[in-house]
């Protein structure tokens, strides 16, 4: 496997100089934000779908560092029922344009959520039910069979067309896909070029195992996200793991998201990377530090120390 980097944690820097920082740390590979839920502070997606100057000044940054392009990343929210998903669903389109145009291979996604019913205006993540009220799982089934299924086997035949070969979802909260089980039910609807980007972090504070899940998964996973999450024990055995304190009120969560390392310890991201590579991936890794409690620019020279000590090359 490979070491990656998505680079919106650097996002306070020009492009140019992101490039420099992570070189000089020897990440040679980046996973980049188009749009969606990013602000893509690194590229100009309508320029760069337009402009093939732009596309070459672009590549040149890249080529002059030795750096690879290994996917793009368009998530956000595109079954949103309002304009939000209107601009997500066009973020995706012309991401889809510049892959091609690129001859990018990889594109890092969410599924997406829809509303409840076609009348509501925001979406709703359903996460409990025992078919008591029984209005619940008819929530399901209309997201599932009515707007997801339709929406992504119209998208599969898009990236197709575009040369695509893998769309990777992340498996992250407030999307209909947030688990391996979830994932499955989209790829047996639409083929498997849709797999998961299995993101350990939030696995961990949904409860879950992220190496049975790399097991359960096997060649559908996609990609992988090096991303740590640390449960806040102090406050996480007394509450519980949902949380809907502001992110960045890291004192008092149950969980954070945090520096590799600093929430699972080293051997046990030995032995995830180990079973994904048994699984079959012998991919990318990029990695995703979103760490509050430091810098920056401390974060990523932690999460790389510590995943170049852990990663199964």
């Amino acid at each position: 496997m490979h070491l990656s980097y998505v680079t919106d944690s650097l996002g306070h820097l020009p492009f140019e100089e992101m490039l420099d920082v992570i070189s000089e740390m020897g990440i040679d590979t980046v996973e980049m934000a188009t749009g969606g839920w990013s602000p893509a502070p690194h590229l100009n997606l309508n320029e760069l779908v337009e402009d093939a100057d732009k596309r070459k000044e672009f590549i040149a940054a890249l080529d002059k560092r030795n750096i690879k392009l290994c996917a793009l990343n368009c998530s956000g929210n595109p079954l949103h029922p309002g304009e939000l998903g209107e601009e997500h669903r066009e973020v995706t389109g012309k991401t889809f344009e510049l892959a091609k145009l690129l001859g990018v291979k990889k594109i890092i996604m969410m599924s997406g959520l829809p509303a409840a019913a076609p009348e509501d205006k925001v979406p709703n993540w359903i996460t409990y039910t025992v078919s008591w009220p029984p209005v619940l799982k008819d929530i399901l089934d209309y997201q599932w069979n009515e707007v997801a299924i339709p929406y992504w086997k119209e998208l599969v035949k898009k990236a197709e067309e575009c040369g695509i070969e893998k769309i990777a979802l992340e498996n992250f909260s407030a999307q209909l896909v947030y688990n391996p089980e979830t994932l499955f039910r989209l790829r047996d609807a639409v083929g498997p070029m849709v797999g998961l980007n299995l993101d350990p972090s939030h696995l961990i504070w949904m409860g879950a195992d992220p190496i049975l899940a790399a097991r359960e998964l096997g060649e559908a996973i996609h990609h992988v996200h090096g991303k740590d999450v640390r449960l806040e024990r102090h406050l996480s055995g007394v509450n519980g793991l949902l949380e809907t304190k502001e992110i960045d009120d890291v004192a008092n969560r149950a969980w954070n998201y945090v520096a590799v390392g600093c929430g699972q310890d080293l051997q046990w991201w030995k032995e995830f990377f180990s079973v994904v590579k048994m699984m079959g991936y012998d991919g990318y890794v990029s990695l995703e530090m979103e760490d509050l409690t430091m810098s920056p620019e401390a974060g990523v020279r932690t999460s790389v120390d510590a995943l170049r000590q852990t990663l199964s090359f």
